[in-house]
């Protein structure tokens, strides 16, 4: 029998009808993945005014990971006040993707206020297992932290977000910085959020590939289906992911669902889509941010597919959703830069 599930948003399922089909994620489809171009970001960066620096940070094994730093060029920076900085974790069920996937969503902040991205190249599953993901990126949040002079970043405004897989290591960043007492994190933005390796819940069940097995693709789970949450948990922790994993074994900081305490964390914006395989573990997040006293906004995105915004930006639904998540950081740093003035004129 089929799983009822929520219908596409109508505008995303004709778009989607000219998509061809994802192929379910395997080791040998995840190599031809790899083979493919990494997103341009010459072409993001052409019509912005923009300065680039690459750097490295050792990792805690000392693996170099890489990190991109993009700054609004300004012409005399002695004039200019320490900016807001987006740290960016992107997207790609923690098996694919680098620095520049879904750069465009933290660049639009570059624009709108001026921000300081910094988007973090952490290491993948399977080569990568564990912790070992969200140590990288913690390990890069502490370098912006201790260079925040020098990046013309001001350290009580600094942002954790990210996408998907960077969605929950972007969690998992601010629940390690809340329990090692550092670096401060102003707020997370956590764009469809991969939160929970156990993979038991009814949106996951309803966007099975296996439910569609006679559709269009047009009618599917979109681009990102329950098999293939599976095989990016498994890749990340061997025999402890997937359903019926061990939750012992596994490190909240890795499955932030998996964590006994969600007080004490940064502000946080969750967004989802009502169809995809992250709704509920993502409404659920939310849910017991409130329940431990703390603040979160949650947007849940009627008709929206996995990655929406992301795929299709300038579809309708995507355009709001972007317009949202800017506006409620505009809010949260406009709220935060008052407060920081106070404190400095009261000293």
């Amino acid at each position: 029998m089929t799983t009822a599930r929520p219908g596409l948003d109508p505008e995303l399922r004709t778009l989607l009808a000219d998509m061809p089909s994802m192929p379910q994620l395997s080791t040998e489809v995840l190599a031809l993945l790899r083979q493919l171009p990494s997103p341009p970001v010459e072409s993001l960066l052409a019509h912005r005014q923009v300065d680039r620096r690459e750097v490295t940070v050792p990792a805690g094994d000392g693996t170099p990971i890489p990190l991109s730093v993009f700054s609004p060029a300004n012409t005399e920076p002695t004039t200019i006040a320490p900016a807001p900085c987006v740290y960016w974790m992107h997207g790609g069920g923690m098996v694919m993707g680098d620095r520049f996937s879904q750069l465009d969503i933290p660049l639009e902040w570059l624009d709108e206020f001026g921000a300081v991205v910094v988007s973090v190249d952490y290491r993948l599953a399977p080569e990568a297992t564990g912790t070992t993901l969200v140590e990288d990126c913690y390990q890069g949040l502490r370098w912006v932290a201790e260079h925040s002079d020098e990046l013309g970043v001001d350290p009580a405004r600094i942002i954790v977000a990210g996408a998907s897989a960077g969605g929950g290591l972007a969690a998992g960043v601010a629940l390690l910085a809340r329990d090692l007492g550092a670096p401060a994190i102003d707020a997370q933005i956590l764009i469809c959020p991969m939160l929970d390796h156990r993979n038991t819940s009814i949106s996951s069940r309803q966007y099975s590939s296996h439910e569609y097995s006679n559709l269009r693709h047009s009618d599917g789970p979109g681009v990102w289906t329950r098999e293939m949450n599976e095989f990016g948990w498994r890749a990340v922790l061997g025999n402890h992911g997937g359903e019926g994993g061990t939750a012992e074994a596994v490190s909240p900081y890795v499955s932030p669902a998996l964590a006994d305490d969600l007080s004490g964390l940064p502000t946080a914006y969750i967004d989802t889509g009502s169809a995809e395989v992250f709704r509920d573990e993502d409404t659920e997040y939310a849910t017991r941010i409130w329940a431990a006293g703390g603040q979160a906004e949650l947007h849940v995105w009627a008709g929206g597919f996995h990655g929406f915004d992301a795929l299709y930006p300038q579809a309708h639904i995507s355009v709001t959703a972007r317009r949202t998540r800017t506006d409620w950081l505009a809010r949260n740093l406009s709220r935060n830069r008052s407060q920081s003035r106070s404190r400095n004129h009261t000293t």
